[in-house]
């Protein structure tokens, strides 16, 4: 697809910036996915003004800070169905639907104004592998288990279990994304649960270490 209809001098930078930092990626981005998630940004920049969605306010850092670090995520995706969790601006759910569009993500936040934006941005980016829903992830009920319930910047592992375990079961993944590991917050990892990876994510420019626990339920 060409991207001639972005012309702005925004976009192009942002793309310069993305070309730089995808030849560290072990994966392949299209020109579609790139077009898409820069597209994301300049939609979370506009609307960061009037709605706060995040504290990352400079489109090249949100690059970084938002959308490499989701994306890093793809390789660990095992199944079909995705929850994404206290998704805030759909994060990390929105980049990772965008790089598997063969899977389906659910975003999950109690917030409207969140998810208002969302829907907007599937709109405009014209992603139709993603559902939105305004409501308390405790509160959730679901036809049949998902493959994975995503987490990134939620909640301790403690209450994301506590209030995730329903999402799915003994055959799916609890995915975290955290910054360092905390052995306090492993122990306290509830009865029923267990880790079976913590993965040292190798995020391009990222200041500080990323890692993704992934937990299992054992009975």
């Amino acid at each position: 697809m060409s991207l001639s209809n972005n012309t702005s001098p925004m976009f192009d930078a942002l793309s310069a910036s993305f070309d730089n930092l995808a030849v560290n990626l072990d994966f392949p981005v299209s020109q579609l996915q790139k077009q898409q998630l820069i597209n994301y940004i300049l939609l979370m920049n506009k609307w960061n003004k009037a709605y706060n969605l995040t504290s990352v306010r400079d489109p090249q850092d949100m690059l970084i800070k938002h959308i490499f670090d989701s994306i890093v995520i793809s390789p660990h995706l095992q199944g079909s169905h995705f929850a994404d969790v206290g998704t805030g601006a759909g994060l990390p759910g929105i980049p990772l639907a965008i790089m598997n569009p063969d899977k389906t993500f659910l975003l999950i936040d109690s917030l409207g104004k969140r998810i208002r934006f969302i829907k907007q941005s599937l709109y405009e980016l014209k992603i139709s592998n993603v559902t939105a829903m305004q409501t308390r992830v405790e509160d959730v009920v679901l036809d049949k288990p998902l493959d994975g319930v995503l987490s990134r910047a939620f909640a301790s592992l403690k209450d994301m279990l506590h209030w995730c375990q329903y999402l799915t079961d003994e055959n799916g993944l609890f995915l975290a994304l955290k910054g360092q590991v905390n052995q306090l917050e492993l122990d306290e990892i509830p009865t029923g649960f267990t880790v079976v990876d913590c993965v040292n994510l190798a995020i391009p420019n990222f200041q500080g270490e990323r890692h993704l626990i992934k937990v299992k339920k054992t009975q």
